[in-house]
């Protein structure tokens, strides 16, 4: 037809030298062997973004005088993937600021989500270079806007790969954070709720779809609650009581949710504290759960259970970070996880309760209580992207894709920029790599801090550079 023509195919397409760049890394860390390897050569395409080589180049430098692309030094640098944060809030900032109650109460949406947009770009400065939000506390969807923002060809802001959640799911009357003093019949503050309130399976299914039709890249339910506890209005009285953390949904409704968000597509995170509630939702098959600070019963210890969690694929995200903020550094953490060396653990530090842009706390907390650095960055590259991806990677067919992201074919301009494999600097993966000068077995907390990160790269583009911003 006069006029029409074809689009060629992506898919499978390496462009030529000229369409490409180069980043040298003095060492690269492989999320895959926990190998530091010395002088590879990064070749990455300029209009996908992709890593088409990964290779090592002579301890000379190499010949790149031929070279028609951009050539990044970063020999006097260590590279590695860009870092995951699995649990973060960017409508919400320090306690120690403003309260919870402040916050969604005498905050406009507005103001919240220009307030999210500094803590995108915050955090992508610091070196993550994807995020999953899981509640936006009282600001409704806003998150599903502020993706569109970050994560599409037609990005608007700097921040991180966005992956949310919109509302938490918790039954009526149970979110502790969101109790009117003078309603207290009426759910939220001022009319502004934390959470979707859903009771019976019926509801449970309904919150379920009607999420994912506003489109909720995951789900999370609010299973039992510790610092929000239910009966928190009783503490005047009996302190015992009000403090007590307990279930909130039962069994049906929490498979009827997990099932209805998987025949969809899509991952269930679970608040969890306590063994009686992770046991189930482990058989259940959801998909990560939440803090896990209350592992301990009578008779069992939390070495013991977190021996029942080994071989399961539900990602463990410990939220050490938000802990020790609220306890003021002289809570117990705990480190049953870390004694049995569990590899499905990812890093989220509940970012939002601390500040954005500090959110390596998490991952120097895992090393100072006795985690392997390398460890510890594979759960903060590989292992996020492992937890935030989508359920498209899991299964079998999952092991077939990723078996086949060699072949190029999981191009953002045909997969979207939140389906591309990220958290590892191979071949077909998306170039989100970031940079340090600092030693990881001398000083881990400093070389993951921010002051630290002098580069970051996410999709094949540059926005931080010797330290600085270029955005």
């Amino acid at each position: 037809m006069a006029g029409s023509t074809t689009a060629p195919t992506l898919e499978g397409q390496a462009p030529p030298a000229a369409a490409t760049k180069i980043v040298l890394a003095g060492k690269l860390f492989d999320p895959y062997t926990l190998e530091l390897l010395d002088n590879q050569a990064i070749t990455i395409c300029n209009d996908s973004g992709m890593i088409l080589d990964v290779a090592p180049f002579p301890e000379n430098g190499g010949n790149f005088a031929s070279f028609d692309g951009e050539v990044i030094d970063l020999r006097h640098l260590t590279v590695l993937p860009g870092f995951v944060d699995t649990h973060v809030h960017f409508f919400l900032h320090p306690y120690a600021e403003t309260s919870w109650e402040e916050q969604v109460t005498k905050e406009s949406i507005v103001e919240r989500t220009i307030r999210a947009t500094v803590h995108a770009k915050r955090t992508l400065m610091a070196g993550f270079t994807a995020v999953r939000d899981l509640g936006t506390e009282g600001a409704g969807d806003a998150d599903i806007a502020l993706r569109k923002c970050l994560s599409s060809p037609g990005a608007l802001i700097p921040g991180p790969r966005y992956f949310c959640a919109t509302r938490a799911i918790a039954p009526t009357g149970t979110y502790g954070s969101s109790k009117s003093s003078l309603y207290l019949n009426k759910e939220g503050i001022d009319g502004v709720t934390g959470v979707d309130a859903a009771d019976g399976t019926q509801e449970c299914i309904k919150a379920v779809r009607r999420q994912i039709g506003a489109g909720a890249d995951w789900i999370k339910v609010i299973v039992t609650f510790y610092h929000y506890t239910v009966r928190s209005r009783a503490s005047e009285v009996s302190r015992r009581v009000g403090a007590a953390s307990m279930a909130t949904f039962d069994y049906d409704e929490l498979r009827a949710m997990i099932c209805t968000a998987h025949a969809y597509g899509v991952k269930v995170a679970a608040h969890a504290t306590n063994r009686s509630t992770i046991i189930p939702l482990m058989s259940l098959r959801v998909d990560s759960i939440e803090h896990a600070y209350d592992m301990t019963t009578p008779d069992t210890t939390a070495v013991e259970m977190f021996g029942e969690y080994v071989g399961h694929k539900t990602k463990y995200v410990p939220t050490l970070a938000a802990y020790y903020t609220m306890t003021q550094g002289k809570g117990d953490l705990g480190i049953a996880a870390l004694e049995l060396d569990l590899d499905n653990i990812s890093c989220g530090g509940d970012t939002g309760v601390f500040a954005h842009g500090a959110n390596a706390l998490e991952l120097s907390l895992m090393v100072r209580l006795g985690a392997n650095w390398k460890k510890v960055l594979r759960w903060a590259t590989l292992g996020g992207w492992e937890c935030v991806r989508s359920r498209m990677w899991e299964g079998e067919a999952g092991k077939t894709r990723l078996a086949q992201v060699g072949d190029l074919k999981e191009d953002p301009r045909i997969v979207g920029d939140n389906e591309v494999p990220f958290g590892a600097v191979r071949r077909g993966f998306i170039a989100d790599l970031i940079a340090t000068p600092g030693n990881f077995a001398a000083d881990f907390e400093s070389a993951v801090s921010a002051e630290s990160i002098q580069f970051v790269m996410k999709g094949g583009r540059i926005y931080k550079r010797d330290g600085l911003p270029l955005v």
